[in-house]
């Protein structure tokens, strides 16, 4: 899915993060505390995820707020994890400016020695994002550029109303 995030001033930036969970709370995504997607998260906390379909014109947009999930849910995922993608979380100080690949591989050699033998442990700055909808839009695409734009938009009591949208 894209994520797409913006600065407290309001400067966008978007990216392609993986969708990791969804349940009735929200949907669930995972990354460094300390990336760009991380800082503006922290800064507004409001996001646009985009699923697009664009082979058959279909679209899923949704608007929300995200919060940081509990310690013990991002551990749990960072367990599953495959050990090598565990003390990646570890090598990549996600968004900063590095001297070149060799930073990254002599990283991940010294903590396969570290951590050999033993669990790799949650790094403090990594763990999950759920980002409760507020809005979710269906779009789907016609060839008379009459396309179908259904929102569902969260009421105050919780529930859900439905608009049609002009294309």
């Amino acid at each position: 899915m894209t994520l797409a995030t913006a600065t407290r001033e309001g400067r966008p930036s978007a990216r392609t993060v993986l969708l990791k969970g969804l349940d009735g709370r929200g949907f669930v995504f995972y990354s460094n505390y300390e990336s760009r997607k991380g800082r503006e998260l922290d800064a507004n906390p409001q996001v646009t995820l985009v699923f697009p379909w664009v082979a058959i014109e279909r679209q899923v947009l949704i608007e929300g707020t995200a919060t940081k999930v509990a310690r013990e849910e991002s551990e749990a995922y960072f367990h599953s994890r495959p050990r090598a993608s565990q003390l990646g979380a570890w090598v990549a100080q996600q968004s900063a400016i590095i001297t070149g690949r060799a930073v990254l591989e002599d990283t991940m050699k010294a903590l396969e020695k570290k951590y050999a033998g033993q669990e790799v442990p949650l790094p403090a700055n990594w763990g999950g994002w759920r980002v409760a909808p507020e809005t979710v839009e269906f779009w789907q695409g016609r060839r008379s550029r009459l396309h179908d734009r259904l929102r569902f938009r969260r009421e105050k009591d919780g529930g859900w109303s439905v608009e049609r949208l002009a294309p």
